[in-house]
């Protein structure tokens, strides 16, 4: 049994072991103060005070777009936008409706947003809404205390002169979306992440690199909820934190001409067209101008689309998203005419001399082929086969030549390939070899299908800036351009860093005579009375050029000659028309196609005009004065010859009733 000496010796020494481990408790802290207070006092200050302090990006403004005589084309313009951070916010269940009401959002699309980016980190602000109002800033600003993690975002917009004249050359930029995130960050190497913008069309795609410069971002302090505020920095107090400047993109001025681009489109949208127009410099391949219609106003996509713009533009049947220049191909029709003329004069087929039947229909086998108008002359040459664009003459010369044969003048000119612009989404049009048709369709070429192509239909398929490269090259006599859009890339100090040269992909030896009797039909075609584009030859032009009708659908053969304009509107023909001018010394190379235009004369013969006429009037006026005296004389020797022509006409008749 234990005495009391020992119940006090035993308690004793227990208070001793409990007071050890309260004094190394106590130790403890005194050393955890020590080392958090003063030897790790400076750093834990710095980290409390990168605490208060939000690192926001600073987007890179875009560079500028300007076209070849320096009109600013895109710039750019400050908008507002309304982002969120989830680090901040505090009480969504209230906080999130009342935001919804600020911004006339419904809760359901703003949950929306909020799921799309769930994986965001927290502390990245995401935008709820882009372009608010100044009504929407001032409610948000004002009511700041009740919206925690909820702030303004200033974010630099494109805005595009020109509206919808521009859209599909300029294109647009848009936020990146969720399945081009990966593409586009192996391809770039670049950390793209949602909500950052990038070129999605058009040359703002093309250069992309080139006009998005590099972002960088600066550190605000804020308070508990998020919210930014005005600081000092006495004594250094946010020591090694600097911010990192952005660096603008650089600019880019392009081949485009304005005064032609808006003479062309003007012309295009007088009466509600639909169809393209794509001019070229002969002599280098630039692009002078060069639109779509119907389009889009590119500025709708950088300020954030609505649904109901959206479904305007993807629901509309004629489909102003696509570039008809390049993104669609069509049958050529008589515009096409020329390349089976050089192929039968290279082949020695024809020659200048060879005249054949113009003038009722063509048999090949138990096939008939009929020409575009019930009569026409008795026999012609090939200049005046393209003058009246006679289908029995080119009828005769395919029946005696080979498909592939056709297809290898064709292709040097260009088509059947893409251009080499360098536009996104260009089609490569079609030019029909044996070997294709046997291995897309399992069926031997038939005779009477080189017929066909050879007045630029059945399989025959063009781009319209296909044939305005084509044609550029007739009137340069050999050289195939590679197009060029840009013409020079411009740093932020004004100073010019890249300058684009013309290209020659390949130069086309043919006998001077086929130049010759090939451009003389063209220049028929515009200036004699018997010419299919004589009343759209324009003042003081000296054009030559080519008209074109690219059936849509086949008639029979006793609706054939029926007026096109009788026709319902899907199943009237494609109108096209090529020119270049002036004849002696070509500079400027035209195409255009106009969608169920009927005539290539009526419908897109007066869009090259305008395009034409500005160029001259622009760059080569005296001799546009100079064209004008000589037109007017050849006029009016047209109207002499005429009267005689009447006067011995009526002077038989009255010799036969006599």
């Amino acid at each position: 049994m234990f005495g009391e000496d020992d119940i006090i010796k035993s308690h004793r020494q227990r208070a001793t072991q409990i007071g050890y481990i309260v004094l190394a408790c106590f130790g403890l802290v005194v050393f955890r103060l020590w080392y958090l207070q003063i030897y790790k006092g400076e750093t834990l200050h710095e980290y409390s005070v990168q605490n208060r302090l939000r690192k926001e990006l600073v987007r890179a403004p875009r560079g500028m777009i300007y076209s070849r005589d320096g009109k600013l084309l895109v710039d750019n313009l400050p908008r507002f936008d309304a982002v969120l951070t989830r680090q901040y916010l505090k009480n969504p269940e209230t906080t999130l409706p009342f935001l919804a009401q600020i911004l006339g959002m419904s809760m359901e699309d703003l949950q929306a947003i909020l799921d799309k980016n769930k994986f965001e980190a927290r502390y990245r602000p995401f935008v709820i809404k882009k372009d608010l109002t100044a009504k929407e800033i001032a409610m948000i600003e004002t009511e700041s205390s009740s919206l925690p993690g909820v702030s303004i975002d200033a974010f630099i917009s494109r805005e595009y002169k020109d509206k919808e004249m521009g859209a599909h050359l300029l294109g647009y930029i848009s936020e990146i979306t969720q399945e081009q995130l990966p593409k586009y960050r192996e391809r770039d190497g670049v950390n793209y992440r949602l909500g950052d913008f990038i070129g999605q069309f058009g040359v703002e795609q093309q250069l992309d690199k080139t006009l998005r410069g590099v972002s960088g971002h600066e550190y605000v302090e804020v308070d508990a909820l998020g919210r930014s505020r005005k600081y000092i920095n006495v004594d250094n107090l946010f020591k090694g934190i600097e911010d990192e400047p952005s660096v603008p993109g650089n600019s880019i001025r392009l081949t485009i001409d304005h005064d032609l681009q808006v003479a062309g489109y003007e012309a295009l949208v007088k009466e509600k067209k639909i169809g393209g127009f794509v001019a070229l410099d002969v002599e280098t391949g630039e692009v002078l101008a060069m639109v779509s219609n119907p389009a889009f106003d590119p500025s709708q996509f950088s300020r954030g689309l609505t649904s109901e713009y959206w479904s305007s533009l993807v629901n509309n049947k004629d489909k102003p998203l696509r570039d008809r220049v390049i993104q669609d191909h069509y049958s050529p029709g008589s515009t096409f005419k020329p390349f089976t003329a050089i192929a039968a004069l290279e082949e020695g087929i024809i020659n200048g001399n060879t005249q054949i039947r113009c003038h009722g229909i063509f048999k090949l086998g138990k096939k008939i082929f009929h020409s575009w108008k019930r009569y026409g002359d008795e026999t012609v040459t090939v200049v005046d086969a393209l003058m009246q664009s006679c289908n029995i003459f080119f009828y005769k010369v395919a029946s005696e030549m080979d498909i592939d044969v056709l297809a290898k003048y064709t292709k040097m000119f260009g088509l059947g390939s893409r251009s080499g612009l360098g536009l996104p989404r260009e089609v490569t049009g079609l030019v029909p070899t044996r070997e294709w048709k046997l291995k897309r369709n399992g069926i031997e070429w038939q005779a009477g299908e080189t017929l066909s192509c050879a007045i630029g239909q059945s399989y025959i398929l063009a781009s319209t800036l296909q044939l305005a490269i084509a044609y550029a090259a007739i009137a340069n006599e050999g050289k195939v351009f590679k197009p060029k859009i840009i013409k020079e890339v411009i740093g932020t100090d004004g100073e010019v860093i890249e300058k684009f040269t013309p290209e020659v992909v390949r130069e086309i030896q043919l006998k001077p005579t086929t130049w010759q009797l090939v451009k003389k039909g063209l220049y028929k075609v515009m200036n004699n009375p018997k010419g299919t584009g004589w009343y759209r030859r324009g003042l003081g032009l000296e054009m030559a050029g080519k008209t074109g009708t690219a059936q849509v659908a086949s008639s029979s053969a006793d609706r054939i000659y029926e007026k096109c304009e009788n026709k319902p509107y899907e199943l009237r023909h494609h109108g096209v028309f090529v020119g270049f001018a002036p004849f002696d010394n070509p500079k400027i190379a035209v195409a255009s196609m106009v969608e169920h235009g009927c005539h290539g004369s009526s419908a897109a013969a007066p869009i090259v005009e305008a395009v034409i006429s500005k160029y001259m009037e622009k760059y080569m006026p005296e001799i546009k004065k100079e064209n004008e005296k000589k037109q007017l004389a050849q006029y009016r020797f047209y109207r002499q010859q005429e009267e005689i022509e009447k006067q011995k006409t009526e002077e038989e008749e009255a010799g036969g009733a006599e």
